[in-house]
């Protein structure tokens, strides 16, 4: 959050970030749902990395011949947006992966996941899943309906592009696709 309110308020001095954060039980299942189905269908159940998920990404990426699909876990993705910073380094996905190990043995699921909900980005400037339900829908989180859980969750791996870019048909699409898997997503 800091390294992107640097930047916002480089092109205006009066940037603000909109960010408040809200308790666990004070969020949707919608949401909760949604962006297990999104971004870690196995979230629950494995100890930080997801290896079959991994391998599928890498699968993939050989495939395309570029990286096209990343294969990180909520766990990983919470260690590098809270301890990492946005440089590129080659040593940055080992400092990720002992991170997301310390991670896992010291809190439970749930509390990751809170504060994977608390600080992820939705938007330019826009933080966390109360921010993001107030700044697209005009609600709070606990509010959230399905639908718009899953179009939120959508927008996670590009938020700043889908902020602008709302009803871009590729985010439909894949707010449909969530959607589809809502029911079969476990949540801590």
């Amino acid at each position: 959050m800091e390294s992107r309110l640097e930047v916002m308020q480089d092109e205006n001095s009066e940037a603000t970030l909109q960010h408040e954060w809200v308790d666990y039980e004070k969020i949707s299942p919608h949401l909760k749902r949604a962006l297990i189905a999104a971004e870690d269908a196995n979230f629950v159940d494995h100890e930080g990395f997801d290896w079959e998920g991994i391998q599928k990404a890498y699968e993939k990426n050989l495939r395309k011949g570029k990286i096209v699909a990343g294969g990180s876990t909520i766990s990983q993705q919470l260690a590098k947006n809270l301890f990492l910073s946005t440089k590129r380094t080659p040593w940055r996905k080992g400092e990720e992966v002992i991170i997301t190990v310390m991670m896992e043995k010291v809190m439970d699921k749930q509390r990751i996941f809170e504060i994977y909900l608390n600080s992820i980005e939705w938007g330019n400037g826009v933080f966390g899943a109360e921010a993001a339900a107030r700044h697209y829908y005009h609600v709070s989180a606990a509010q959230l309906t399905a639908a718009q859980a899953a179009k939120l969750a959508a927008m996670v791996p590009n938020p700043r592009f889908y902020d602008k870019h709302r009803d871009a048909s590729g985010l439909l699409r894949k707010t449909n696709i969530i959607l589809g898997r809502l029911n079969d997503s476990e949540i801590p």
